[in-house]
Protein backbone atom coordinates (compact mmCIF):
# COMPACT_ATOMS: atom_id res chain seq x y z
CA UNK A 1 0.00 0.00 0.00
CA UNK A 2 3.02 2.19 0.56
CA UNK A 3 4.01 1.68 -2.53
CA UNK A 4 0.95 2.78 -4.27
CA UNK A 5 1.38 6.31 -2.36
CA UNK A 6 4.66 6.70 -3.10
CA UNK A 7 4.02 5.97 -6.67
CA UNK A 8 1.21 8.43 -6.59
CA UNK A 9 3.34 11.23 -4.91
CA UNK A 10 6.18 10.57 -7.44
CA UNK A 11 3.38 10.94 -10.44
CA UNK A 12 1.96 13.94 -9.32
CA UNK A 13 4.55 15.86 -8.69
CA UNK A 14 5.85 14.78 -12.15
CA UNK A 15 3.02 16.41 -13.74
CA UNK A 16 2.91 19.51 -11.69
CA UNK A 17 6.28 20.16 -12.43
CA UNK A 18 5.44 19.60 -16.14
CA UNK A 19 2.55 21.88 -15.80
CA UNK A 20 5.28 24.44 -14.02
CA UNK A 21 7.21 24.24 -16.71
CA UNK A 22 4.26 25.09 -19.15
CA UNK A 23 3.08 27.94 -17.32
CA UNK A 24 6.59 29.78 -17.23
CA UNK A 25 9.27 28.37 -19.66
CA UNK A 26 11.61 30.78 -17.72
CA UNK A 27 11.90 31.78 -13.97
CA UNK A 28 14.70 34.55 -15.21
CA UNK A 29 11.48 35.81 -16.74
CA UNK A 30 8.39 36.82 -15.11
CA UNK A 31 6.47 39.78 -12.73
CA UNK A 32 7.28 39.64 -9.37
CA UNK A 33 4.80 41.67 -7.80
CA UNK A 34 6.10 44.53 -5.09
CA UNK A 35 3.10 45.85 -3.60
CA UNK A 36 3.49 48.58 -0.93
CA UNK A 37 7.14 48.92 -1.66
CA UNK A 38 8.74 52.21 -3.39
CA UNK A 39 10.46 52.23 -6.56
CA UNK A 40 14.33 54.12 -5.93
CA UNK A 41 12.89 58.13 -7.08
CA UNK A 42 16.22 59.12 -7.43
CA UNK A 43 17.29 56.79 -10.76
CA UNK A 44 18.32 59.13 -13.35
CA UNK A 45 16.38 59.00 -16.72
CA UNK A 46 16.51 61.05 -20.34
CA UNK A 47 13.19 61.85 -21.84
CA UNK A 48 12.00 62.08 -25.28
CA UNK A 49 13.30 66.09 -25.20
CA UNK A 50 16.69 65.08 -23.86
CA UNK A 51 16.31 66.42 -20.29
CA UNK A 52 17.72 64.32 -17.88
CA UNK A 53 15.53 64.01 -14.55
CA UNK A 54 15.09 62.11 -11.85
CA UNK A 55 11.74 59.51 -11.40
CA UNK A 56 11.51 62.43 -8.13
CA UNK A 57 10.62 65.40 -10.55
CA UNK A 58 8.84 63.08 -13.34
CA UNK A 59 6.88 61.02 -11.18
CA UNK A 60 4.06 63.87 -9.21
CA UNK A 61 0.87 61.85 -9.53
CA UNK A 62 -0.91 58.85 -10.30
CA UNK A 63 1.58 57.41 -12.86
CA UNK A 64 1.06 54.36 -14.96
CA UNK A 65 4.57 52.68 -15.58
CA UNK A 66 4.78 50.53 -18.51
CA UNK A 67 8.29 48.38 -19.95
CA UNK A 68 9.14 48.32 -23.39
CA UNK A 69 12.20 48.43 -25.81
CA UNK A 70 11.72 50.39 -28.86
CA UNK A 71 12.54 48.15 -31.57
CA UNK A 72 10.14 44.97 -29.90
CA UNK A 73 8.89 42.92 -32.57
CA UNK A 74 6.46 41.16 -30.50
CA UNK A 75 4.33 42.57 -27.34
CA UNK A 76 5.68 45.71 -26.99
CA UNK A 77 3.62 47.85 -29.39
CA UNK A 78 0.40 45.78 -28.69
CA UNK A 79 1.17 46.95 -25.18
CA UNK A 80 1.20 50.34 -26.09
CA UNK A 81 -1.73 50.50 -28.39
CA UNK A 82 -3.45 48.43 -25.18
CA UNK A 83 -2.52 51.44 -22.89
CA UNK A 84 -3.40 54.10 -25.86
CA UNK A 85 -6.85 52.80 -26.00
CA UNK A 86 -7.62 52.72 -22.47
CA UNK A 87 -6.69 56.10 -21.93
CA UNK A 88 -9.08 57.01 -24.79
CA UNK A 89 -11.88 55.28 -23.17
CA UNK A 90 -11.41 56.36 -19.49
CA UNK A 91 -12.87 59.64 -18.51
CA UNK A 92 -10.14 60.45 -16.50
CA UNK A 93 -7.70 63.10 -17.98
CA UNK A 94 -4.09 62.00 -19.01
CA UNK A 95 -1.63 64.98 -17.93
CA UNK A 96 -3.64 65.89 -15.15
CA UNK A 97 -5.23 63.53 -13.35
CA UNK A 98 -2.52 60.67 -13.94
CA UNK A 99 0.25 60.40 -16.14
CA UNK A 100 1.80 57.59 -18.25
CA UNK A 101 5.59 56.64 -17.78
CA UNK A 102 7.25 54.59 -20.58
CA UNK A 103 10.36 53.07 -19.78
CA UNK A 104 13.02 51.09 -22.05
CA UNK A 105 14.46 48.27 -20.43
CA UNK A 106 17.08 48.35 -23.73
CA UNK A 107 20.18 50.69 -22.76
CA UNK A 108 20.66 50.69 -26.37
CA UNK A 109 17.29 52.77 -27.17
CA UNK A 110 18.23 56.33 -27.33
CA UNK A 111 16.08 59.59 -26.87
CA UNK A 112 15.56 59.90 -30.00
CA UNK A 113 14.12 56.49 -30.61
CA UNK A 114 11.67 57.76 -27.74
CA UNK A 115 10.54 60.61 -29.68
CA UNK A 116 10.10 58.57 -32.66
CA UNK A 117 8.03 56.02 -30.36
CA UNK A 118 5.88 58.60 -28.83
CA UNK A 119 5.07 60.58 -31.82
CA UNK A 120 3.45 56.93 -33.34
CA UNK A 121 1.13 56.45 -30.27
CA UNK A 122 0.38 59.79 -28.53
CA UNK A 123 -0.81 61.23 -31.51
CA UNK A 124 -2.91 58.94 -31.84
CA UNK A 125 -4.52 58.74 -28.26
CA UNK A 126 -3.30 61.43 -25.73
CA UNK A 127 -6.24 63.00 -26.63
CA UNK A 128 -4.14 66.61 -27.05
CA UNK A 129 -2.68 65.61 -23.85
CA UNK A 130 0.70 64.47 -25.17
CA UNK A 131 2.90 65.82 -21.85
CA UNK A 132 1.15 63.05 -20.09
CA UNK A 133 2.55 60.26 -21.44
CA UNK A 134 6.22 60.04 -21.27
CA UNK A 135 8.95 58.27 -22.88
CA UNK A 136 12.67 57.21 -21.41
CA UNK A 137 15.69 55.77 -21.80
CA UNK A 138 18.79 55.36 -19.48
CA UNK A 139 21.91 53.05 -18.71
CA UNK A 140 22.06 49.28 -18.08
CA UNK A 141 22.72 49.97 -14.85
CA UNK A 142 19.72 51.78 -14.25
CA UNK A 143 17.68 49.56 -15.96
CA UNK A 144 18.47 46.76 -13.77
CA UNK A 145 17.68 48.96 -10.63
CA UNK A 146 14.44 50.10 -11.57
CA UNK A 147 12.63 46.72 -14.01
CA UNK A 148 13.81 44.73 -10.57
CA UNK A 149 12.66 47.27 -8.03
CA UNK A 150 9.23 47.14 -10.16
CA UNK A 151 9.89 43.35 -10.55
CA UNK A 152 9.62 43.03 -14.51
CA UNK A 153 11.84 40.62 -14.76
CA UNK A 154 13.18 40.43 -18.52
CA UNK A 155 16.11 37.96 -20.27
CA UNK A 156 18.16 39.15 -23.35
CA UNK A 157 18.17 37.07 -26.34
CA UNK A 158 20.87 38.29 -28.70
CA UNK A 159 19.72 42.06 -29.81
CA UNK A 160 16.22 41.12 -28.29
CA UNK A 161 14.01 40.18 -24.89
CA UNK A 162 12.17 38.23 -23.56
CA UNK A 163 10.02 39.89 -21.04
CA UNK A 164 6.26 39.94 -19.79
CA UNK A 165 3.36 41.94 -20.59
CA UNK A 166 2.12 44.46 -17.50
CA UNK A 167 1.59 47.91 -16.56
CA UNK A 168 2.16 49.27 -13.12
CA UNK A 169 -0.10 51.94 -11.13
CA UNK A 170 2.68 53.96 -8.87
CA UNK A 171 1.33 56.51 -6.22
CA UNK A 172 2.81 59.94 -6.38
CA UNK A 173 5.29 59.58 -3.90
CA UNK A 174 6.30 56.03 -6.02
CA UNK A 175 4.25 53.29 -3.81
CA UNK A 176 3.72 50.40 -6.38
CA UNK A 177 -0.19 50.23 -5.55
CA UNK A 178 -1.46 47.61 -8.86
CA UNK A 179 -0.03 45.68 -11.42
CA UNK A 180 -2.71 44.95 -14.60
CA UNK A 181 -1.24 42.38 -16.63
CA UNK A 182 -1.81 41.37 -20.50
CA UNK A 183 -1.96 43.68 -23.44
CA UNK A 184 -5.34 45.20 -23.65
CA UNK A 185 -7.02 46.80 -20.38
CA UNK A 186 -10.48 47.34 -18.77
CA UNK A 187 -11.30 51.13 -18.50
CA UNK A 188 -12.69 50.01 -15.34
CA UNK A 189 -9.77 48.44 -13.75
CA UNK A 190 -7.68 51.62 -15.33
CA UNK A 191 -9.59 53.86 -13.33
CA UNK A 192 -9.28 52.01 -10.67
CA UNK A 193 -5.76 51.84 -10.51
CA UNK A 194 -5.20 55.34 -10.73
CA UNK A 195 -7.67 55.97 -7.60
CA UNK A 196 -6.00 53.66 -5.65
CA UNK A 197 -2.65 54.88 -6.65
CA UNK A 198 -3.57 58.67 -5.54
CA UNK A 199 -4.85 57.31 -2.51
CA UNK A 200 -1.93 54.69 -1.78
CA UNK A 201 -3.97 51.66 -1.50
CA UNK A 202 -2.19 48.87 -2.68
CA UNK A 203 -4.69 46.19 -4.30
CA UNK A 204 -3.80 42.49 -5.88
CA UNK A 205 -4.87 41.86 -9.37
CA UNK A 206 -7.05 38.25 -10.55
CA UNK A 207 -5.39 38.96 -13.69
CA UNK A 208 -2.18 37.08 -13.31
CA UNK A 209 -3.73 33.69 -12.41
CA UNK A 210 -5.46 34.10 -15.52
CA UNK A 211 -2.78 34.35 -17.77
CA UNK A 212 -2.15 30.91 -16.34
CA UNK A 213 -4.41 29.35 -19.12
CA UNK A 214 -3.27 31.87 -22.08
CA UNK A 215 -0.46 31.96 -24.53
CA UNK A 216 0.67 35.63 -26.33
CA UNK A 217 0.19 34.45 -30.28
CA UNK A 218 2.43 36.76 -32.19
CA UNK A 219 1.20 36.24 -35.53
CA UNK A 220 -2.83 37.41 -34.43
CA UNK A 221 -0.59 40.06 -31.97
CA UNK A 222 -3.20 38.79 -29.04
CA UNK A 223 -3.27 35.72 -26.07
CA UNK A 224 -5.74 33.07 -26.84
CA UNK A 225 -6.13 29.89 -24.47
CA UNK A 226 -3.45 27.50 -24.24
CA UNK A 227 -5.33 24.12 -24.00
CA UNK A 228 -1.83 21.91 -22.67
CA UNK A 229 -1.60 24.20 -20.04
CA UNK A 230 -5.69 23.82 -19.16
CA UNK A 231 -5.69 20.05 -19.82
CA UNK A 232 -2.49 19.76 -17.75
CA UNK A 233 -4.10 22.44 -14.84
CA UNK A 234 -7.00 20.14 -14.63
CA UNK A 235 -5.50 16.71 -14.56
CA UNK A 236 -2.78 17.82 -11.36
CA UNK A 237 -5.86 19.21 -9.79
CA UNK A 238 -7.72 15.60 -9.90
CA UNK A 239 -4.59 13.60 -9.33
CA UNK A 240 -4.48 16.02 -6.26
CA UNK A 241 -7.71 15.39 -5.28
CA UNK A 242 -7.80 11.35 -5.25
CA UNK A 243 -4.69 11.54 -3.15
CA UNK A 244 -6.32 13.34 -0.37
CA UNK A 245 -9.32 11.47 -0.89
CA UNK A 246 -7.18 8.24 -1.24
CA UNK A 247 -5.30 8.69 1.95
CA UNK A 248 -8.38 9.64 4.03
CA UNK A 249 -10.13 6.70 3.01
CA UNK A 250 -8.71 4.00 5.30
CA UNK A 251 -8.62 6.27 8.00
CA UNK A 252 -12.35 6.41 8.25
CA UNK A 253 -12.92 2.81 7.43
CA UNK A 254 -10.80 2.25 10.71
CA UNK A 255 -12.75 4.28 12.74
CA UNK A 256 -15.77 1.93 11.61
CA UNK A 257 -14.13 -0.91 12.81
CA UNK A 258 -13.10 0.40 15.81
Amino acid sequence: MKIIYVYIIITFVLLTSHIKAQVDQSEEVAVIEHLGETIPLDLKFVNEKFDTLTLKQIINKPTILSFVYFDCPGLCSPLLDGVGEVIKKTDLKLGQDYQVVTISFNYRDTPDKAKAKKDRFVERYSKGNGDGWIFLTTDSVTIYKITHAAGFITKAVGLDFVHPSAIIAVSPQGMITRYLYGIKFLPIDFKMSIIEANKEQPRTSIQKLMLVCYTYDPENKQFSLDVTKIIGTIIAFFIFVFIIAYLIKPKRKNKIQE
